[in-house]
């Protein structure tokens, strides 16, 4: 197979639509057109495993399916493209470029692979669409990039001298001229370098600048989360009291939320006693090691407390993913816009597993605390799960069903 084909030069028609969906089916739960920046769709159409894959987002999103059907993978590309619109390089954002290409796929005469991905961000500016197509071997680069919206295509890059580390670029202009045209770097996203490079001098130029930061305020305040109990049970050092993906210092954040934010404390606690065996008080932070280190436990209300070194592998998880719940992007180990409004910001969260060690009771609560969270539109949800029927009924809740082919 070639690598993805540069897109074609900028024209008023529309881009050729997405493939249709070979491994995903939606069957509940369609997402209804958000007043916030977000991503409705992720665009698979060669990436790993996935072929021509259309995911459709709402607000609390389950991928639901057994091993092997791709569901990390596609929160894998989602994060990518979020660290891509935050203006990451490629090669951080891709360290081994050759696992994401479909496992068939032959290289072209000139030993070139790639993969394509993408997606769709609604809002104000109504459904903006991304497509991205990376060549991987033999050096990782972007070969073409299309930003589009009510079918007319905003920006294109394709990549026309292979010996030059540049793409050739060309967005909307509609003015003196159709377009502009100019070199951008091959390892960066487009589409994050057009607020430096468009003047915004034209209305074509204002639209583009428009439908661009929609597309990055919707990638952005991605955090993905996929807690680590072996690495939650021991004390940490204080630190800045934000939380990381694997959740490893949960002690160091509560010792900063507890007292921070007294009400979504409280509503931590009362989500724990439906996670944890036993009476919960209170689930704080305390100094041990001579102060020199924390310690999370819960307060069993008489005088007695619990390390988190001694609950179970469930128990540890789904209190992590209440906590990412419960908080902000501030909390978070999270790329925020810091050029955006609170208001207007929509924290996503990818949680890997997210039923993962929970039993019945653990994953019910926890499915109906990010229902409720979610509701208020400033959060978003997208869980892999290896079945769903437990989530049939849940307000808002979109399933995505994924199968082995």
């Amino acid at each position: 197979m070639t690598p993805p084909p540069p897109p074609q030069p900028v024209a008023t028609t529309p881009p050729p639509p997405a493939a249709p969906s070979t491994h995903a089916r939606v069957d509940a739960g369609q997402a209804r057109r958000p007043s916030l920046p977000r991503v409705t769709e992720l665009l698979l159409s060669a990436f790993a495993g996935h072929r021509g894959t259309t995911f459709r987002l709402g607000d609390l999103t389950l991928l639901a399916g057994p091993s092997g059907t791709g569901k990390t993978t596609a929160l894998r590309a989602y994060e990518a493209l979020a660290r891509l619109g935050g203006g990451a390089e490629l090669g951080e954002v891709f360290p081994d470029p050759s696992a994401c290409v479909p496992e068939r796929a032959r290289p072209d005469a000139q030993r070139r692979r790639g993969f394509r991905i993408g997606c769709t961000a609604d809002g104000p500016e109504g459904p903006v669409r991304l497509e991205v197509a990376v060549q991987a071997e033999p050096e990782l680069r972007i070969v073409g990039e299309r930003l589009s919206a009510d079918g007319l295509v905003l920006l294109e890059t394709a990549l026309r001298d292979p010996s030059r580390r540049s793409v050739q670029a060309a967005w909307h202009t509609a003015g003196a001229t159709a377009v502009t045209r100019a070199p951008l770097p091959d390892d960066r996203l487009g589409t994050a370098l057009l607020p430096l490079r468009v003047a915004g001098t034209t209305e074509g130029q204002l639209r583009v600048l428009a439908a661009a930061e929609q597309m990055l305020v919707a990638l952005r305040s991605v955090f993905p989360c996929d807690p680590r109990p072996e690495r939650m049970r021991d004390p940490v050092p204080a630190g800045s009291g934000r939380l990381l993906p694997g959740c490893e210092n949960l002690a160091d954040v509560l010792w900063r939320t507890r007292s921070e934010c007294t009400r979504r404390h409280a509503l931590l606690v009362d989500a724990v006693r439906v996670g944890c065996a036993g009476p919960v008080a209170d689930l704080l932070a305390e100094p041990c090691a001579g102060g020199r280190l924390v310690r999370a436990v819960l307060d069993r209300g008489n005088g007695a407390r619990t390390t988190l070194r001694r609950l179970g592998d469930g128990e540890l998880r789904y209190t992590a993913l209440a906590l990412v719940l419960l908080t902000g992007p501030g909390v978070l180990e999270a790329d925020v816009p810091g050029e955006v409004p609170a208001a207007l910001q929509c924290l996503t969260v990818l949680a890997d597993g997210l039923d993962r060690a929970q039993d019945p009771a653990q994953r019910a609560a926890l499915l109906a605390l990010a229902s409720r969270m979610c509701e208020r539109g400033h959060i978003r949800l997208v869980g892999a799960v290896s079945d769903a029927t437990w989530a049939a009924g849940v307000s808002g809740a979109t399933v995505v069903h994924l199968r082995r082919d």
